[in-house]
C-alpha cells in the first residue's frame, strides 16, 4: 500500500469526476493473494495512526484523525507486481477480483468505522487521478514488514 500525503486529490472515469477530497491521503491499496482481514485491520490502524501532518510548530506530528483530513482509496492492482524476470511485469501475485474488491470494500469500511471520511475510486475501471501531494510525503506500508 501506498499513502501519500495531499492537499487535493481527485478521481476521473469516463471524463467525470467520481471523487474528491481536500486535505488528507491519498492511499493505493493492492489486495495480494493470501491477504486476509488481519492485514487489512493492521493498515487501517496504521493508516489513521500515521503521523505524518505538520503541527503548529512545522514538524510531522499529527496524524489524519487529528487534522479531520479526508482519504481518497484507490484499488491499484499494479502494486502486486513481480518484475524479477523480463521486463513485463507479471500480477499472479494479485488477489482475484472478487475477493480483492471485498477486501477493497473492507479496508474502506474500515475507514469509516475509524471516523474518517473516505471517498473512493471505481474498484476495476480505468482511471485518472490527479494528486497534488503535499511535501511530498509518500510512505509505503506492507503488512510483511510488520510481522516480522
Amino acid at each position: 500500500m501506498v499513502v501519500q500525503r495531499v492537499s487535493s486529490a481527485s478521481v476521473i472515469v469516463d471524463e467525470k469526476i467520481i471523487s474528491s477530497i481536500g486535505v488528507g491521503l491519498v492511499v493505493f491499496i493492492g489486495i495480494f493473494r493470501g491477504d486476509h482481514k488481519k492485514d487489512l485491520d493492521l493498515l487501517v490502524q496504521k493508516t489513521v495512526g500515521l503521523r505524518i501532518f505538520n503541527d503548529k510548530a512545522g514538524k510531522m506530528n499529527l496524524s489524519i484523525k487529528e487534522i479531520k483530513g479526508e482519504a481518497l482509496v484507490v484499488s491499484q492492482f499494479t502494486l502486486c507486481a513481480d518484475t524479477t524476470r523480463g521486463n513485463r511485469p507479471s500480477f499472479i501475485n494479485s488477489e482475484n477480483a472478487n475477493k480483492a474488491e471485498y477486501l477493497y470494500d473492507q479496508y474502506c469500511k474500515n475507514l469509516e468505522n475509524e471516523g474518517l471520511s473516505v471517498s473512493r475510486g471505481q474498484f476495476g475501471a480505468n482511471m485518472r487521478v490527479k494528486i497534488q501531494n503535499e511535501g511530498p510525503v509518500t510512505i509505503i506500508l506492507d503488512t510483511k514488514l510488520f510481522y516480522n
